[in-house]
């Protein structure tokens, strides 16, 4: 039995009937869809056609990907406001065609089967370029002629090759990707002129200080191997019995490469310029924590998911190695005596590990925390005044995970107490950037971007963490004036209201 969909529907009623036109919005870029919250509000009131105006996706386009999923068009297409036709001069002869007439003419000539290249040379002469908007004006006319949506259907191929690139919307696309070109250009350069400015190091004798490090109780990379000699036992064991309890002991790895991620790769990039761990190891260590992931979820164990976890593993195995062998000696050789302290410090925040205890270093809890001078006086704001013990108890009984970055993306604050999401103390005064994994870096600097501008001001993500409803906010602080000061991340765990509202 084929599947009907009406244009006419809302993408709230569509998506009951067919749920799997969620998945063909998202590949056209309705990528807003997966939102519920979204679906259950705006998608009771928006159609396809309207979404595809407000989005600037050519209808040509999405009528034939759901002709790809098996789809059949039924009903009438919704008539779009659009921009107004512009008319041609004014001949003595015949009154002249609009411009919606004149893409209609085009379209029915490639109906008639016309050689598509002749008709884009008559198009490339009359247009130098097309909304998105005229071309669907256009094969929604045919279709009130008379045209059968069937036709259209089987059009749509050759109308988008008809007016491939020449849409403002595509001229435009093409003119930002030349730009975020030039820019990694310019930031790739930085990067290397910043390289250049730090202080070379001798890593002659970079095995022999690791394996130093290594042996004190209670150091963070005496932790990291004791972690990994725990895993490695864990992979062996697992390669021996397949047992299911052993693949979820190693899935602790995600804790480990956490503690990796927070504690040991801003430091190296943003303190002594050694960006290559950052970009590449932190890359592979999201990649099999992700994977372990997917492959738990999957309750059918057979020969496939048996080597993709073998493959994994395998990943991981090698990951082990380069740690020992290139990551913990770079850290012996460039981090202080007191950074080691501060990461041995952080450390305490994290989960238990392959059941590796934290040990304690002596050293490093004898290092007493000096209190800066001045830190009594009060703070006088505009809605009183408050001495600085009082201001931070405050900022950490709000029931909520707070941070705030200055209008130069720098960590400035972070209340204090348990957190969902870590935020360790040596990331104070980093950039924000050097927080995030690659792949999550671009959307940070897309909503920086947006507050700066005042594009927006704020952003809201819902998520599920740990098996609990979190609510993150990112707000863009701003004086009376308007003028930008940086950005506060709150993060609110939800799961009281969930409960309050499921009474």
């Amino acid at each position: 039995m084929s599947k009907k969909i009406d244009f006419s529907k809302t993408v709230f009623e569509l998506t009951n009937e067919y749920p799997e036109i969620k998945d063909i919005m998202v590949e056209l870029g309705f990528t807003e869809i997966v939102k519920e919250e979204l679906r259950n509000s705006m998608g009771k009131i928006m159609t396809i056609p309207k979404g595809a105006m407000v989005k600037g996706i050519p209808m040509p386009d999405i009528i034939a990907a759901f002709m790809a999923h098996g789809f059949e068009l039924t009903g009438e297409m919704p008539v779009m406001a659009g921009k107004a036709e512009a008319e041609q001069p004014v001949s003595n002869e015949e009154k002249p065609k609009t411009r919606t007439e004149q893409l209609k003419d085009y379209l029915k000539r490639l109906g008639k089967g016309e050689d598509l290249e002749a008709v884009r040379a008559d198009f490339v002469k009359n247009f130098a370029s097309v909304e998105a908007s005229e071309i669907m004006r256009a094969e929604q006319e045919l279709i009130k002629e008379g045209t059968p949506i069937t036709e259209i259907q089987k059009l749509c191929d050759i109308h988008s090759a008809l007016f491939h690139g020449a849409t403002k919307e595509e001229k435009i696309a093409n003119a930002e990707k030349a730009v975020e070109a030039s820019l990694m250009k310019e930031k790739i350069a930085a990067e290397l002129a910043k390289r250049d400015s730090f202080p070379k190091k001798d890593y002659s004798d970079k095995h022999e200080r690791a394996a130093e490090l290594v042996k004190i109780t209670g150091h963070p990379l005496y932790t990291f191997t004791k972690e990994n000699e725990a895993l490695t036992a864990l992979l062996e064991e697992y390669k021996t019995t397949r047992a299911e309890e052993t693949f979820t002991k190693i899935r602790d790895i995600s804790i480990h490469y956490a503690k990796k991620g927070d504690l040991l790769y801003p430091h190296l990039k943003v303190k002594y310029g050694v960006s290559g761990p950052s970009a590449v190891m932190w890359t592979v260590d999201d990649e099999i924590r992700d994977e372990l992931g997917k492959l738990a979820k999957i309750t059918e164990r057979n020969e496939e998911w048996n080597n993709q976890t073998d493959a994994v593993l395998k990943r991981a195995e090698e990951m082990i190695y380069k740690e020992q062998n290139i990551l913990f000696p770079i850290c012996a050789v460039n981090f202080t005596e007191d950074e080691w302290f501060g990461i041995y410090q952080d450390s305490k925040d994290y989960a238990l590990c392959f059941g590796v205890e934290n040990a304690q270093w002596e050293e490093a809890e004898n290092v007493k925390t000096e209190v800066k001078a001045g830190s009594e006086n009060e703070i006088v704001m505009p809605g009183g005044h408050m001495t600085v013990p009082q201001l931070t108890a405050l900022l950490n009984t709000i029931p909520v995970e707070i941070t705030f970055i200055d209008e130069n993306d720098i960590n400035r604050f972070f209340n204090e107490g348990p957190k969902v999401f870590k935020r360790p103390g040596m990331a104070i005064d980093r950039d924000v950037y050097s927080c995030h994994p690659p792949k999550i870096e671009p959307m940070v600097r897309s909503i920086l971007d947006d507050f700066k501008s005042g594009k927006r001001d704020s952003v809201q993500i819902w998520m599920d963490k740990g098996g609990r409803t979190m609510l993150v906010t990112y707000m863009a602080v701003r004086d009376k004036s308007g003028k930008y000061l940086g950005t506060t991340e709150v993060v609110q765990d939800m799961e009281f209201a969930k409960e309050h509202f499921q009474k």
